[in-house]
């Protein structure tokens, strides 16, 4: 079969939509956890919240370190390694009775995502694909991280009204061992050119950090790693808190949604399930457009999202449609972003190079989870960790202006001629 020909739906796409979907409903679920953990230990929320702020910096430490690993020892044993350590996080972070065990214990958390993860999945997934399909690929795989969204939040919420968070976290450790079973479907053949199949991990990496389009691309993935990860660990918290003092007229009733509590968890969801189609539409738009207009385009439409939405009075209905617009915008930059560097940089070290630009998204992630617990208990809100996000997403829309979107060794042979 020629490669033009080649089909969308693949047994490794298959393969990596399943990993991604379990692996990410479980990390999608940790805001729901916030006040449950805390209320029983009586710890601040900043406790807890360092906790998922290191949870998202070892995801953001490890997978740089897959993506090399994967292209060193091959991608199915990397991902082993990854749920393994996915799972053991898990099951010492039900046993953690202080804020230190379980930040400790939060670390194997993070690099179990990162072996489970875009990173790892999203390199696959790409060397696997036909050069016209792969932009749709990647939106592929990252829709099913954002499946797992919709129904992780809730499923967390639903099983905490049974069992202790101690025993979902239990749970959820089987369930990231479960997902290897499709690991044989993932068989991805070497699509590198020969040049790229000759250039040094080193040779790469150092032509990389000398581009200042790699540095403009590093820079921008930072302020999406802030409002996705500042979200998803207090968005529930803040949902909870501000609409249960505001909906004296019974709106939630209206609304189906039988409490504050609940409707922080459905609003994960529903931010989950809008981001499927935005991600996939990303895709699509992709192979078609530039991806660093694209990418600027979606950073400036999350920072009017945003900026609206605190600036408006905060209730139920405003909860929702905020939900479904920033879940258009969510995860649509991982297709554009991965793709981009793909495209500039080649396949054959795409996994490490795109798990260096994801660091930067972590360290936001990190700085977004971290400084969200810490202002709260300094200031009894928010608004201000939230109005930062607008400010750096506003950045990364104008950072991505510059980059050069186009292949390294074209560059170098537009310069000799």
């Amino acid at each position: 079969m020629s490669h033009a020909r080649a089909p969308l739906i693949t047994p490794v796409l298959i393969a990596g939509c399943v990993v991604i979907v379990i692996s990410f409903a479980i990390r999608a679920s940790f805001g729901v956890f916030q006040i449950p953990i805390a209320a029983e230990f009586n710890w601040p929320r900043a406790e807890f919240s360092l906790a998922i702020a290191i949870q998202n910096l070892f995801w953001g430490i490890g997978q740089p370190l897959f993506g090399a690993l994967a292209e060193r020892i091959g991608d199915r044993k990397a991902i082993i390694l990854g749920a393994l350590v996915y799972a053991a996080g898990l099951v010492l972070s039900s046993m953690a009775v202080t804020p230190e065990a379980h930040q400790l214990y939060e670390t194997l958390v993070g690099f179990g995502i990162a072996g489970t993860g875009f990173g790892v999945i999203l390199a696959v997934v790409g060397r696997a694909s036909s050069t016209e399909n792969r932009s749709m690929s990647l939106a592929i795989v990252t829709a099913a991280g954002s499946a797992g969204q919709v129904f992780g939040a809730p499923l967390a919420e639903w099983m905490l009204g049974f069992m202790s968070w101690q025993n979902v976290f239990l749970a959820f450790a089987v369930a990231v061992l479960a997902s290897l079973a499709v690991l044989p479907m993932m068989r991805s053949p070497e699509t590198a050119s020969k040049a790229e199949l000759e250039e040094s991990l080193g040779t790469i990496l150092g032509k990389a950090f000398r581009d200042p389009t790699y540095t403009l691309i590093f820079l921008g993935f930072f302020s999406c790693g802030y409002q996705l990860a500042f979200i998803t660990a207090h968005f529930p918290a803040l949902v909870t808190e501000m609409c249960g003092a505001i909906d004296p007229s019974g709106t939630l009733a209206a609304l189906g949604v039988s409490s504050t509590s609940t409707l922080g968890a459905v609003s994960i969801s529903l931010i989950g399930l809008a981001n499927i189609g935005g991600t996939l539409l990303a895709g699509f738009l992709g192979n078609r457009f530039s991806k660093k207009y694209l990418l600027a385009g979606i950073y400036l439409g999350r920072t009017f999202a945003a900026a609206l939405f605190i600036a408006l009075p905060i209730t139920p209905t405003s909860v929702l449609v905020f939900s479904v617009v920033m879940g258009a915008l969510w995860l649509a930059t991982v297709p554009l972003t991965s793709g981009l560097v793909a495209h500039i940089y080649g396949l054959r070290y795409m996994g490490t190079l795109y798990g260096i630009v994801f660091f930067s998204h972590q360290l936001g992630a990190f700085l977004g989870v971290w400084l969200g617990g810490r202002l709260y208990d300094l200031y009894g809100d928010y608004t201000m960790v939230w109005w930062i996000g607008v400010g750096i997403g506003a950045f990364s829309a104008i950072v991505h202006l510059p980059v050069k979107e186009i292949p390294l060794g074209q560059r170098a042979e537009r310069a000799l001629g």
